[in-house]
């Protein structure tokens, strides 16, 4: 973990470069550093996947609405004054990537931090060894 997982309006495919934005986001995560000066999450951890909805309704359906839902689920133990500073990075950073479109059109955009404990956490991964590499 950290997972950001991007729902959207599948409208917004022929209107922006979504794995862009997924890049995007992995490098403003990447970017954080604790009060310590440590990197919050470890390179081989951050996943960020978007999803265009194959359906959907918004608002009063008149118009070619748009909408983004951002979720990053995090674990427990990070201060509130981490996550605000992560949240604040990450929804600078979605903004900035729709800067021109919310400018064009109705878009609405979520940015949401999940904190939790799972009461089960079952993983099989070889991505983490490629970057704890000692050097």
């Amino acid at each position: 973990m950290p997972h950001l997982v991007i729902l959207y309006t599948a409208n917004l495919d022929r209107e922006t470069d979504m794995s862009a934005l997924c890049r995007t986001m992995a490098d403003t995560m990447l970017a954080q550093r604790d009060e310590a000066g440590k990197q919050v999450f470890p390179t081989g951890g951050v996943r960020v996947l978007a999803y265009p909805a194959a359906h959907s309704a918004v608002a009063d359906g008149k118009g070619d609405y748009g909408f983004v839902y951002l979720n990053l689920r995090i674990a427990r133990g990070r201060s509130a004054a981490l996550q605000k500073q992560m949240g604040d990075a990450l929804t600078a950073a979605v903004g900035a990537h729709f800067a021109t479109l919310l400018a064009q059109k109705p878009l609405g955009i979520t940015l949401q931090i999940d904190e939790g404990h799972e009461v089960f956490d079952g993983k099989h991964s070889t991505l983490h060894p490629l970057f704890n590499k000692v050097l």
